[in-house]
């Protein structure tokens, strides 16, 4: 993890942590990056925040001024960019984005040209450059001067790519779709349309400040009922930038992403696509899902949190399927990103395939409830190796035996210790989260 670039972008509230000069740096420095020995090709897109608009000029400016010619999508979607960087020979491909987060927030993920998230030596020297510990670059000139166009029929070929996917027709299908206000509106619903299915759409009004409020992916609720309301088959929400998909059955039932990777997983494998019979997850998905796998002859991995992690072990091993439980799934036959719009088509192959609703398809599985609780510490790594921390969680560990796990991480992006604990009920969860943090506070170790 860098100064600025995280695991998903360099990310931050509008003007505040991440301001329009940043952008401005990052574009000079990607433009003379990618052009030193040919005239650099960027293609940018941009989700329905108000300050995107902002941020797509700074870096159309800093781009163009350092030689590079820039392709506009305008309002789209992250696995879109992806998509367009790697099967159109852009150098590099930006999205201006803060994914599930509130409209004041807002990021800038660079890709490469293979689809894929920057690399992170380019991500190192854009910080330096922009901490002025790179001398300043040489503005191009004249004619060297870049170029800034319209490319929205990039956009309207990945739309096409979608509905291509599509195995089989969605006619007689009532299908919700909850676009968070978000990229999503401008590609979802034209693609469930062409493929006959019967669309009911909300929150695919953007205002520019609406994006996630209390709908999309991390309200999942707003879906549910909507789901129940109008008796569909099914119903999925994206989030801002539409690289998440949370699924709803007929029921009005949540289906996260580790219930996704149960579902296309074992329907890959019965299909004999499923490279190694495996599936690769996070340590954050539930011991549910490792259960049900275990009982079908499914294998998984487990990475670090963070679909950056899960897809280099998918490429590392030449897995086929992978994802989080927030909803981040890949299908790397078919993209190098999460992508919300796809994973909602492959769910839709597998209930049309297989003839069974999503509800009957999740059934095998039994979640676990688990708990996950956040304390802020003054050092994060002092506190995880604290050895009265230590044995805490291993007696808690050794207690739930196989009905349980517990896991203590260290946040990614803030001074806090994650404790998070999985038993077969939500009072044992609550119970052993609570035992671990007594112990923290009682090391002195909490913030205030």
């Amino acid at each position: 993890m860098g100064k600025y670039f995280g695991t998903d972008g360099f990310r931050g509230e509008a003007n505040e942590v991440l301001t329009v000069e940043h952008a401005f740096k990052v574009g000079r420095y990607i433009g003379w990056y990618y052009g030193q020995e040919h005239r650099a090709r960027v293609v940018i897109g941009k989700d329905t925040r108000r300050s995107s608009y902002m941020f797509e000029y700074s870096l159309v400016a800093g781009l163009t001024a350092s030689g590079a010619d820039v392709c506009l999508l305008h309002v789209t979607t992250t696995p879109s960019v992806s998509y367009v960087t790697r099967t159109e020979d852009f150098d590099c491909g930006i999205m201006i984005s803060a994914s599930h987060n509130p409209f004041y927030d807002n990021g800038i993920k660079l890709i490469n040209h293979k689809g894929h998230k920057m690399d992170a030596d380019v991500e190192e020297k854009i910080e330096a450059y922009i901490d002025g510990e790179i001398p300043e670059l040489p503005l191009a000139k004249k004619d060297q001067i870049g170029r800034t166009t319209d490319y929205s029929a990039g956009r309207n070929r990945y739309i096409g790519y979608l509905i291509s996917l599509a195995t089989r027709s969605f006619e007689g299908k009532k299908v919700g779709l909850d676009c968070a206000n978000g990229s999503s509106f401008m590609i979802a619903k034209s693609v469930f349309d062409a493929l006959g299915a019967k669309t009911y759409v909300i929150n695919n009004e953007p205002d520019g400040l609406n994006i996630n409020t209390n709908c999309g992916s991390t309200h999942i609720n707003v879906l549910q009922e909507y789901v129940r309301e109008k008796g569909l088959d099914v119903g999925f929400a994206y989030d801002g930038d539409a690289d998440r998909c949370i699924a709803v059955d007929e029921n009005g039932n949540v289906v996260d992403g580790d219930l996704i990777l149960y579902v296309c997983g074992k329907y890959l494998k019965e299909t004999g696509r499923l490279n190694g019979d495996a599936i690769v997850t996070t340590v954050m998905s539930n011991l549910g899902l490792y259960k049900a796998c275990d009982k079908v002859g499914m294998k998984y991995e487990k990475t670090a949190v963070g679909d950056k992690y899960v897809y280099e072990n998918m490429v590392k091993n030449n897995y086929s399927l992978g994802g989080e439980q927030s909803g981040h799934i890949i299908f790397s036959k078919h993209a190098t990103t999460g992508d919300g719009i796809l994973t909602s088509l492959m769910i839709m192959e597998v209930m049309l395939e297989k003839k069974m609703t999503l509800g009957q398809l999740t059934e095998p599985v039994r979640i676990y409830p688990q708990l996950l609780k956040n304390v802020r510490v003054t050092d994060k790594k002092t506190a995880r190796e604290n050895p009265a921390v230590q044995a805490a969680v291993n007696a808690v560990a050794e207690t739930l035996g196989d009905d349980g796990r517990i896991l203590v991480r260290e946040s990614g992006t803030e001074p806090v210790i994650r404790v998070m604990v999985e038993a077969t009920t939500d009072e044992l969860c609550e119970k052993y989260v609570d035992q671990v943090i007594d112990v923290i506070r009682a090391e002195g170790l909490v913030v205030g």
